[in-house]
């Protein structure tokens, strides 16, 4: 007899059966499991169609010793995705999940392969199997079994699947999963492991909860720990994790507490890590080590404690490395953490003339407008939080205004506020310093031109006037913006529609108006 003959002659017998008799049904079984096992074409589609999907439901359901069988044979079955859905509506998931419960790992171990390839990118079924609780015990699963590699990777699947459903999120969130999946983490054997543990990582990463409950039960920890045993090694898989985990390390430090928690006065294992990854020769590790320097210097106390510990020579190194033919996102996310609102921070990197020397540079470096916006930025933000004489004195001594003024004509309305606004606060504590390369720049015919762009930005107009209001203090400037004849564009938006921009326009052309 072929083989395709013992598969029909068994399906059929199976169909026959009237009652479930474990004797008369296991050498049936035995056969449709071979066939399958074997990889006997189409043996999959020919086993639902010839009906005994009930009775292997039924046989599930009363719980027989040949259970765990049956739910081998239903686990290769859906191997195949055109069998998944008649496996459903035989009512298979529903009768398999109550044997997740069962403490027998080969039952497990069948059970969770046949409900996670039969929900396979099914989101209503996994939401049901959510709902049906199965999330806890797959938790207490690999709990039970930690060094049963081939179920705790079932689980781990399983997990993986569910994990970016919101109803899943809230249940593991109760569940104190962090020891779990780090246990797990460190004693990974391969990167396949590894990946579908970060990618679990990742996906419940995204709630502020499981962030916080992360950063308590050492989750950074284990990452950093995992990048610090794979650094240095070409192996693909190994460049892979490290990419994923140094992402997952920023993305965790997006939470302040977390964030705090991490940094932990400057001393804490994962700040000193993220230092360590801007020296390595691995770019990935460079620009999550600037982006995560970046997270930790939200607050001011840290970037004093940074500043204090010697980060600034760090990132500067970093940068040059990348200043000719480097990886443009390092300098990029290298200049975008050096400020941002930190007024004792400003003051410290304002009045540093080897950092202005450099961010001059990359003012300047062609082919990478991203380097030079960020650059110009900092410039901006360093005058913008310190709102210090000195440092608008060093800034305009660097031949940093106008580059200032090249920002303020920037496609960005944000960009082009920022550096308005710098240049205003600079024109007001410090003209001297502002009055030559503002006229050099040719900046009023810009500021002119703005004030009558119809479809200009009315916030960038708002900044414009401000930055005006800022130059005539200086009786020599005032002259200078009465000669390119800056009353007349101004007094068209004293009946602008909003009065909020009119308003601002009224008062300034008063003062323009006062004999110099």
């Amino acid at each position: 007899m072929t083989d395709t003959d013992s598969l029909s002659e068994a399906l059929k017998a199976i169909t026959v059966t009237t009652e479930l008799i474990d004797e008369e049904l296991k050498p049936h079984l035995d056969t449709v499991l071979a066939s399958l096992l074997d990889k006997k074409k189409d043996a999959a589609v020919e086993i639902v169609r010839s009906g005994i999907l009930p009775t292997l439901a039924q046989a599930l359901r009363s719980k027989s010793v040949l259970s765990c069988q049956v739910a081998l044979v239903v686990a290769e079955m859906a191997r195949e995705a055109a069998v998944r859905e008649p496996c459903i509506e035989a009512g298979l998931v529903k009768v398999l999940v109550p044997h997740l419960n069962s403490n027998n790992q080969e039952m497990l171990l069948n059970t969770g392969r046949a409900i996670g390839r039969i929900c396979f990118d099914n989101s209503y079924q996994q939401d049901q199997l959510v709902q049906s609780g199965v999330i806890p015990r797959l938790i207490s699963i690999i709990r039970e079994y930690p060094q049963n590699d081939p179920l705790v990777n079932v689980c781990l699947l399983a997990l993986c699947n569910l994990a970016d459903m919101d109803s899943a999120r809230e249940a593991l969130a109760a569940l104190d999963v962090a020891d779990v999946l780090t246990f797990q983490l460190r004693r990974a054997p391969d990167g396949e492991r590894r990946h579908v543990i970060l990618e679990i990582l990742g996906s419940l990463g995204e709630s502020d909860t499981l962030k916080l409950q992360f950063a308590e039960s050492g989750v950074p920890e284990a990452l950093s720990e995992m990048i610090r045993t794979l650094q240095g090694g070409s192996d693909p898989h190994d460049l892979c994790s490290i990419k994923i985990a140094s992402n997952l390390i920023v993305s965790l430090l997006l939470g302040d507490e977390s964030m705090q928690k991490c940094f932990g006065e400057g001393s804490g294992l994962v700040y000193q890590d993220v230092l360590s990854w801007l020296q390595s020769s691995n770019t990935q590790l460079q620009l999550s080590g600037a982006l995560a320097i970046a997270n930790f210097a939200r607050n001011d106390s840290n970037c004093v404690k940074m500043l204090d510990l010697g980060v600034v020579p760090h990132i500067l190194t970093l940068l040059e490395q990348h200043v000719d033919e480097g990886d443009v996102s390092v300098q990029h996310a290298g200049l975008s953490m050096m400020v941002d609102g930190q007024e004792e921070a400003a003051l410290v990197l304002g009045r540093d003339a080897v950092l202005l020397a450099r961010v001059m540079e990359w003012c300047e470096a062609k082919d990478h407008a991203g380097v030079r916006g960020e650059a110009s930025r900092l410039l901006a933000a360093l005058i913008r939080h310190s709102r210090s004489p000195e440092v608008v004195h060093a800034v305009a001594k660097a031949d940093g205004v106008r580059h200032l003024i090249s920002m303020a004509t920037s496609e960005h309305v944000i960009m082009q506020n920022e550096a308005l606004v710098a240049l205003a606060i600079a024109s007001a504590i410090d003209i001297e310093s502002m009055k030559d390369p503002v006229l050099e720049a040719e900046l009023l015919p810009m500021l002119k031109k703005m004030l009558e762009d119809p479809v200009g930005a009315v916030e960038v107009k708002f900044s414009a006037l401000g930055l005006i209001c800022s130059l005539a203090n200086s009786s020599v400037m005032k002259v200078e913006l009465n000669s390119v004849n800056m009353k007349e564009s101004i007094s068209k938006l004293t009946d602008h529609s909003s009065s909020k921009l009119a308003s601002q326009a009224g008062s300034i052309l008063a003062s323009l108006g006062d004999s110099s």
